[in-house]
């Protein structure tokens, strides 16, 4: 019988070298080989466990498309289901089929058949799915979905109202209501995590709050619970952030850790007075993001082998640029992860600290003590590192100090924000750093935006129209070639069509010309065609290659990227 990774090899979905190195860090980490091929992005949770499926003659289960009648459900407690984490799927002649993820766990099966007195037949699905499946149902079933909640609270008669909280001790009422709340918050922080979500937006408004989920870049409305719920649920999340709950006129910042399922979260919380009460948005940080390596940012194959050999000089600065929200973090991280060694001193000054690296010294910014950016950098260089990083250059002192170091024999990595690599030459030099400083310490710059990803499960190949190729600047012959693909929207995706994301990028290197343009302090406009004229892809157009390959679309591309400003 082949194993299910002959299964995977025949079917192309990964690669030798790809399992020669997931066996290896497996066997190193003591981590399953399944779960270590996903980690790493060599294949999909889904196509792995088909192959194990395919491997012991079971059948594998599309969660997102099958149906479970509640009857089903309600044979076995929640309690079962949670903590062997199976789900039953279908009931047969007396016996029961059930959903696991491990097919070779017989002490659990005959655990079922002693508790449920029952054959138990198996199916296979990936764990994560089987998790997210097991709270959709049996919150159905318990009335426990945040929908459900929200109309038990719209159903009672308890007031939540301001009024009732500046006539009476603050705490003393949330201890009143805690269980339903405390239910709440946990609900709403628990389907955010569900539906990938990176931000959760509380916002009041004259009648009503509006709470939405940042998915894949973008918001989506998910419920609007009545305004009395208000005070309460900002109360809760104050307590549990650690913050002031009588504060509701100035700005707070808190940090709050959960676990849900089996996934440890951070959440960042910022409190924000309106003229309707207190917006508040949390986001959301999830450890097994930054796990990412620099394979998987979605670089093209001569990107990536240009910024492997950027990251590996002795010395010099190697900038990062883009918005907020541009995935600036996660690509200085995964370059750092991929240089983390017991040979190599890294050190990081961030303003906050969103994700704690094993093995790597990170410093936080407090403006309240006179710890800045620059005297960090300051005291750092003390420290002997190898690596810097910067978490970002803000001022004139911060850049120069960065640039300091970078002449003094360190490697610095820093963020800036600008729309497109060429500007951060001139945004150094406009914040007053002089000319040939930049020109002699920049190693290269590297500007990025991210794009949605098709749905894998319901993408269709389609053909755009004419005008929207004109508009793109896509040529006949460049369209011949192409598979334009879009999702038609379904389950996985929660029917948008696009899961996940993937980043666009523009890498300039400072070449001998570029360094001679930077230090005669050249307009942006001609250090960006020099960059063109020696081989740069820009932001568009890197957008557009991964529209042509099928991975995105041309509206995605358009809605981060506009050609006009990145022409060539």
């Amino acid at each position: 019988m082949a194993d299910f990774t002959d299964i995977l090899l025949r079917q192309g979905v990964v690669s030798g070298d790809q399992l020669s190195e997931a066996e290896q860090m497996a066997r190193e980490s003591n981590v399953n080989l399944g779960d270590t091929l996903v980690r790493l992005g060599y294949a999909t949770g889904d196509e792995v466990m088909r192959a194990v499926a395919e491997e012991h003659r079971l059948d594998f289960v599309d969660l997102d498309e099958v149906v479970i009648p509640p009857s089903v459900i309600e044979l076995v407690p929640e309690s079962v289901a949670r903590e062997n984490l199976i789900l039953p799927m279908a009931e047969e002649n007396g016996s029961l089929k059930v959903i696991c993820s491990d097919p070779l766990d017989l002490d659990t099966f005959d655990k079922l058949r002693f508790i449920l007195n029952r054959q138990i037949e198996i199916a296979l699905a990936p764990r994560e799915g089987i998790l997210g499946a097991i709270n959709r149902h049996y919150g159905a079933i318990e009335g426990e979905s945040a929908d459900s909640m929200l109309q038990e609270f719209t159903d009672t008669a308890i007031d939540f109202t301001e009024t009732e909280f500046a006539d009476e001790p603050e705490e003393e009422i949330i201890d009143e209501t805690s269980a339903p709340i405390v239910r709440l918050t946990q609900l709403i922080i628990s389907e955010a995590v569900q539906l990938r979500a990176s931000d959760i937006h509380i916002e009041p408004f004259e009648d009503r709050v509006r709470i939405r989920y940042r998915i894949d870049g973008v918001l989506i409305e998910r419920d609007s619970p009545s305004r009395r719920l208000l005070g309460a649920l900002l109360s809760r999340f104050k307590i549990m952030a650690k913050m002031d709950i009588a504060e509701r006129r100035r700005t707070q910042d808190g940090r709050i850790k959960v676990t849900v399922g089996e996934k440890e979260l951070d959440l960042r919380v910022s409190m924000l007075p309106s003229n309707h009460g207190q917006c508040c948005v949390m986001r959301l940080l999830d450890k097994d993001n930054i796990k990412i390596g620099v394979r998987q940012l979605g670089l093209s194959d001569e990107a990536f082998q240009v910024f492997q050999n950027l990251i590996r000089r002795p010395n010099g600065i190697f900038l990062v640029t883009g918005p907020t929200g541009s995935g600036k973090t996660t690509t200085l991280y995964a370059a750092l992860n991929e240089l983390n060694s017991p040979d190599r001193k890294i050190i990081t000054a961030e303003d906050p600290v969103e994700y704690y690296l094993p093995g790597i010294n990170q410093v936080e910014v407090r403006s309240s003590i006179g710890l800045d950016f620059a005297r960090i950098i300051r005291s750092v260089l003390r420290q002997a590192p190898n690596i810097i990083l910067v978490g970002e250059m803000r001022d004139t002192e911060t850049a120069e100090m960065g640039i300091q170091a970078s002449l003094t024999g360190h490697l610095v990595f820093s963020t800036l924000h600008t729309n497109d690599a060429p500007s951060a030459i001139t945004r150094l030099i406009d914040m007053g750093v002089p000319s040939y400083l930049v020109a002699s310490s920049l190693m290269a710059v590297l500007a990025q935006r991210l794009v949605r990803v098709v749905c894998t499960k319901c993408k269709q190949r389609y053909k755009p129209g004419k005008t929207l190729l004109e508009a793109a600047g896509i040529t006949p012959s460049m369209a011949a070639g192409a598979e334009f693909v879009r999702g038609k929207g379904c389950g996985h995706c929660q029917k948008s069509g696009f899961r996940g994301r993937i980043g666009i990028y523009e890498l300039m290197i400072m070449s001998p010309k570029i360094r001679e343009l930077a230090f005669e302090s050249a307009p942006t406009q001609e250090v960006r065609k020099a960059s063109i004229d020696e081989g740069m892809i820009n932001l568009y157009g890197d957008g557009i290659k991964k529209a042509l390959a099928g991975i995105t679309t041309i509206e995605e591309v358009f809605r981060v990227a506009k050609r006009d400003e990145h022409a060539n």
